[in-house]
């Protein structure tokens, strides 16, 4: 039993640092995936690439990118006990904090913004007094990040929290480089009939260059996502931006990295072998 206590204040524990220029950074960091769609009994973000858990690579990518920044990891209650017999067996001992998951992406992240504030009560007061003032040019700053994405880029995830200082919210994307068709509703198909046809209904090409492909990390000006967590949920809250945009705030896009995938599949898991390899 002591050594399982020694191990978990090591772990839960966040660094008292600054990072990321300006005020403090911290990252959400969102695992709450069953593994249905990967056909494994162990959740995704547990599963192995180069002989650790995935949730370790995304982990670090944070702290490669930004040295100092708060990491809080959201986990279902019923994982916790199995992500600290991980760190024991793979010596991992980065310092995080970790929250409960919730029932949805909304109220997991909503748990983190919680764990943050009782983790760091004197930057969140700090951070709720300046709440109307975003255009404080020092704010601390918040990314959320999929725990299946471990192969975001240092680049993209400075650059994210370097346009959030000045912007308040960014959102990293990638082209469409495929083609993309729209599926038509039953009201379109009646004003375009000519459109509709097959089993499947009408669809249309739709032109690509309008389109991004929308990865994590999200970036926020610390008290803006929480004036946004503020609000009841509803089922458009797809996202964070999502969340933030219902504030009335526009949402900066930057360059995202395409190496950055979410580890869903199996094929995905075979990618993220391969990229682990390069």
């Amino acid at each position: 039993m002591e050594a399982n206590s020694s191990l978990q204040s090591k772990v839960t524990t966040p660094l008292p640092r600054e990072g990321g220029g300006g005020g403090a950074s911290f990252c959400i960091v969102v695992a709450g995936g069953k593994g249905l769609r990967m056909g494994a009994d162990l959740p995704k973000q547990f599963l192995p690439i180069g002989g650790r858990p995935v949730l370790m690579h995304t982990l670090e990518a944070f702290e490669r990118a930004i040295p100092g920044v708060r990491l809080i990891l959201v986990l279902p209650k019923d994982q916790q006990a199995f992500w600290h017999d991980l760190c024991r067996q793979h010596h991992f001992t980065l310092p995080h904090t970790i929250a409960d998951g919730g029932a949805t992406r909304f109220h997991s992240v909503k748990n983190g913004l919680r764990s943050l504030s009782s983790a760091q009560p004197s930057v969140l007061r700090s951070a709720q007094r300046d709440a109307p003032h975003l255009e404080n040019p020092q704010p601390s700053l918040v990314a959320v990040h999929d725990g299946v994405r471990p192969f975001v880029s240092e680049e993209v995830i400075r650059r994210t929290f370097d346009a959030a200082r000045q912007h308040g919210a960014v959102v990293p994307v990638i082209p469409v480089v495929e083609t993309v068709r729209q599926l038509l509703s039953p009201s379109s198909r009646q004003l375009h009939p000519s459109l509709a046809g097959g089993e499947g209904g009408g669809s249309i090409t739709v032109d690509r260059s309008l389109y991004r492909l929308v990865q994590t990390p999200q970036t926020f000006q610390l008290p803006l996502l929480l004036r946004a967590y503020e609000q009841p949920y509803t089922e458009a809250f797809t996202d964070d931006a999502s969340v933030v945009e219902a504030l009335g705030h526009p949402v900066t896009l930057v360059e995202g990295n395409r190496e950055n995938i979410k580890i869903t599949t199996p094929f995905d898991l075979t990618i993220a072998e391969a990229l682990l390899s390069k």
